[in-house]
């Protein structure tokens, strides 16, 4: 029987293991956008990094809607649904250090600081999603 998760047991489960997000973005036209993204957690926040002139750095600037998908493709099946408000930085030191943790964080600690080194860089984005909805619900299929 599928079990549904409070909010902060879905930042849990998201963050138990690296996974990959599906950002959904508003473009220019009012289409949607999806990419796939690699993100890290700042307490109640989600964090990540694009690059300025991407179609998801364009459409934060524009529109800080979001919505990020993770999902467990393997059964019984899982699933969170996070949206939310973006708040863009382009603060040096924060841009090195949370590409940083977010490059460590999927490739290996020992890779962090190279990873901080080739993303923290002038025309990147931080950027921090304030969750608004979160929905999550583990055993889909059971």
């Amino acid at each position: 029987m599928a079990t549904t998760l409070t909010p902060p047991e879905s930042l849990d489960w998201v963050f138990a293991r690296p996974r990959t997000a599906k950002l959904g973005t508003v473009t220019a036209s009012g289409a949607p956008h999806v990419a796939p993204i690699w993100v890290a957690r700042d307490g109640d926040r989600i964090v990540f990094n694009t690059g300025a002139d991407t179609a998801k750095g364009k459409a934060l600037a524009r529109d800080p809607r979001v919505s990020l998908c993770f999902d467990d493709e393997a059964p019984p099946f899982a699933f969170v649904i996070v949206s939310g408000t973006a708040e863009i930085s382009e603060e040096p030191e924060a841009l090195r250090h949370w590409a940083g943790v977010i490059g460590g964080r999927y490739m290996g600690e020992d890779q962090a600081e190279a990873y901080g080194e080739r993303n923290g860089v002038p025309g990147e984005l931080l950027v921090f999603v304030t969750p608004t909805k979160v929905v999550g619900v583990l055993d889909i299929a059971d």
